[in-house]
């Protein structure tokens, strides 16, 4: 299991952590470099089992899946994410090359909580990411 844990800021200002997932190395670099750019803490896994257990053991903010993954799909880890009291509340970014809307739908109904297809455009990625980082932070600035 390869866990990389990046930072950009020192340890007493927190930055959101996102979990980055995808087998192609060039696209999780992309993401990375991506995220970097965001000021975001990340940490990345190539496979779905290790997605898992990482969103179970560091509880990201937010999960970014490719869902063609050698061990499972994206459609089984977002159900065992969504049903892992852990892990259910965490949202679910798919980034994926199915670009057909019945795949854009079926990825919804299988709990993801929003879609990019590939290939994307990076201002299209940050935004997104940005839009559920500020939803995020609006969630738990109420509690």
């Amino acid at each position: 299991m390869e866990l990389l844990l990046h930072s950009n800021q020192p340890p007493e200002i927190t930055q959101p952590l996102i979990l980055a997932v995808d087998d192609d190395e060039d696209n999780l670099l992309l993401l990375t470099e991506v995220l970097k750019s965001l000021e975001c803490s990340f940490i990345t896994a190539t496979q779905g089992q290790t997605a898992i257990n990482l969103a179970q053991d560091h509880q990201p903010c937010l999960i970014i899946l490719d869902v063609m993954l050698p061990d499972f799909s994206g459609v089984e880890v977002v159900h065992q994410l969504k049903h892992n009291p852990q892990t259910m509340t965490i949202p679910v970014i798919a980034v994926t090359a199915l670009a057909r809307e019945e795949d854009r739908e079926h990825l919804l109904l299988a709990g993801c909580d929003d879609y990019l297809s590939k290939p994307y455009m990076i201002d299209e990625l940050e935004a997104i990411i940005q839009r559920y980082l500020r939803s995020t932070h609006s969630l738990t600035a109420l509690v």
